[in-house]
C-alpha cells in the first residue's frame, strides 16, 4: 500500500498482512483510526468513483468484508463488522440497451455510506450507495440496506426493515 495519495493509518490500528488494500489511481484516501482492527482476507479497493474511505477508532472489520471506495464510505468509531459483508458505494448505469453495462460506467451517487458510532452489522450484509446506519443500530446477518435506518433501531433482511429498537439498559 503506497502513500501516494497521502494515506494515514494510525499507530494503534492493526491490518492483518492478509488483508488486501489496493491503491488509488483516482486520489482516493484511506484514513483508519485509533486501535481499529482490519481482518484477514478483507479487500479494501478504490473502484467505481473518487471517494474516500474511513475507518473509524476501534472499528472492526472482519474477514471476507470487502470495501469499495465509489462515492466514499465512512464508518464511525466502535463498528463491529461481521464477516463477508459487501459495502457499495456505486451503482453500475444500464440505462441503454445499445451500450453494453460494462461501457456505460455509474450511476450519478447517492451520497455514498455512512455508518455512525457504535453500530453492529451482520454477517454477509450489503450495504449500497445511499445507506444511512444511524449512531447505535444493528443490521442482522444477510440483510440488505439502501436507505436509512433510525439510531438504535433492530433491522433485517432484504430490504433492511425495522424489527425493533435496542433496550436503552435501564430495565431489569
Amino acid at each position: 500500500m503506497g502513500d501516494a495519495v497521502s494515506n494515514h493509518i494510525a499507530a494503534s490500528a492493526r491490518i492483518s498482512p492478509l488483508a488486501l488494500i489496493e491503491e488509488s489511481t483516482r486520489g482516493s484516501r484511506l484514513d483508519v483510526g485509533e486501535l481499529a482492527f482490519i481482518d484477514a482476507f478483507v479487500a479494501i479497493k478504490f473502484v467505481g468513483g473518487s471517494g474516500d474511505i474511513t475507518i473509524g477508532a476501534e472499528t472492526y472489520l472482519n474477514a471476507g468484508t470487502v470495501v469499495y471506495s465509489g462515492n466514499g464510505v465512512t464508518l464511525g468509531s466502535c463498528v463491529m463488522v461481521a464477516a463477508n459483508c459487501t459495502f457499495a458505494a456505486t451503482n453500475h448505469a444500464f440505462a441503454r440497451r445499445d451500450v453494453p453495462m460494462i461501457r456505460q460506467r455509474f450511476q450519478p451517487s447517492r451520497g455514498g455510506i455512512l455508518v455512525e458510532d457504535d453500530v453492529w452489522i451482520g454477517a454477509n450484509c450489503v450495504l449500497l450507495d445511499g445507506a444511512i446506519l444511524r449512531r447505535g443500530c444493528i443490521v442482522g446477518a444477510n440483510s440488505v440496506v439502501s436507505g436509512e435506518l433510525a439510531p438504535f433501531s433492530i433491522n433485517v433482511g432484504s430490504p433492511a426493515r425495522f424489527v425493533r429498537w435496542r433496550p436503552d439498559g435501564a430495565g431489569p
